[in-house]
């Protein structure tokens, strides 16, 4: 697709984050290059906006923050969604289909 980037709306990051660390904790490496690849290369999270991101989401609640061996063998925070992580990433995946869907609308009948 080019090298054309795409800036996400406020609060998408958070909804990005909480879904690519539902299967198994990652670091923030890992997590931005998840969120890269699974977005077939178009989104790109910078570390200026990922590292505050996931301190919000910690002092939240919905993450845990856990230090351990990467798998180049140097230490790395992992991050793990909570039990109410998991709760707000329902709400927000249900926000997200509101919107999208009414933006859908708008943009089908104008």
């Amino acid at each position: 697709m080019g090298n054309k980037r795409i800036d996400l709306p406020q609060g998408t990051l958070d909804l990005l984050i909480l879904k690519t660390i539902t299967r198994e904790p990652l670091h923030g490496w890992g997590i931005a290059k998840r969120i890269h690849v699974l977005s077939g290369e178009v989104l790109s999270v910078g570390q200026g906006s990922l590292y505050p991101a996931l301190h919000r989401l910690e002092q939240q609640g919905w993450i845990t923050a856990e230090w351990k061996d990467s798998e180049l063998g140097r230490s790395a925070k992992f991050y793990a969604l909570t039990r109410e992580g998991r709760k707000q990433l329902d709400r927000e995946l249900k926000a997200w289909d509101r919107l999208s869907s009414a933006v859908q609308l708008l943009i089908e009948s104008a």
